[in-house]
């Protein structure tokens, strides 16, 4: 079995969506196999690339040039199946960079074992995101893209602690918000195979957010460092706006994100 963070490598370095996905669950399927064995595959050392592999579709613009549309049409819902689609396969290469990129940080196993499962979970969201789009006879690359995705991991690029802090506990956590309220409009369309795949999303998800958070408090706590005042600086550095309210406060408490977390940076007071 090659080491993991050459496998890393290897789904970065792969533009197809299908095919980066393929290969990620068949890595994850490996490390699983191994680990369910007793073993503790060795981690190894790699290079990432700045940006991930993309496929020639879809056009990717700055976001405020993205067209919008309503998410009620039926060309909205496509507009959204699609958008997740891109925040899905993002996703993955988020899961399988932070593998990759901070192997010079000595980290327990568990580690890497909840960061290939979360890839190998965002790998599973974008097919069932494609297979929707598919049913609705379009398909992912059909839509421009917003370019922005990649920015958190570019600018904490060589900060542990703020790719941890922005990506998962932040980018991730946002998507606890915003979630059931997609539900809702494909449950007024009646379209079961889009409740279904957003439902699977949803709960997974929160275990994403809680692994960020439960390693951004382990390295807290190896170096002594009071997690909310960090997050705090770290956002404050990283991300580039005001977090938006309403949060989605019992799916944050469930991946171990208190309010007095992420009501600071909101720019206001929590709602009594």
């Amino acid at each position: 079995m090659k080491p993991l963070a050459e496998m890393a490598i290897d789904v970065l370095n792969t533009a197809d969506g299908r095919a980066k996905t393929t290969l990620s669950r068949a890595y994850a399927a490996q490390w699983k196999a191994a680990r369910d064995a007793g073993e503790t595959p060795e981690i190894g050392q790699a290079t990432p690339p700045d940006t991930p592999a993309r496929p020639d579709k879809p056009a990717l613009l700055n976001p405020r040039d993205v067209p919008r549309r309503k998410p009620g049409s039926p060309q909205g819902r496509i507009a959204l199946l699609h958008a997740v689609a891109h925040i899905e396969l993002n996703a993955v290469d988020l899961h399988w960079d932070i593998i990759a990129r901070f192997t010079d940080t000595p980290m327990p196993i568990g580690f890497f074992d909840d960061w290939v499962k979360a890839a190998d979970e965002e790998s599973k969201h974008f097919n069932l995101m494609c297979d929707c789009l598919e049913a609705h006879g379009s398909h992912y690359g059909a839509l421009d893209a917003h370019a922005g995705m990649w920015r958190a991991a570019s600018d904490t690029a060589t900060d542990f602690m703020g790719r941890l802090a922005v990506v998962p506990m932040v980018l991730e956590a946002r998507g606890l918000d915003v979630t059931p309220g997609m539900i809702k409009i494909f449950q007024q369309a009646k379209d079961t195979q889009a409740i279904e795949a957003l439902n699977v999303i949803y709960a997974e998800e929160v275990h994403h957010v809680a692994y960020g958070s439960k390693w951004f408090h382990f390295l807290c706590g190896r170096h002594d460092l009071d997690p909310t005042g960090v997050f705090h600086d770290l956002v404050r550095t990283y991300f580039h706006a005001n977090l938006k309210p309403p949060f989605n406060e019992e799916k944050r408490a469930e991946a171990g994100i208190p309010p007095d977390f992420y009501w600071p940076l909101a720019g206001g007071k929590p709602e009594n």
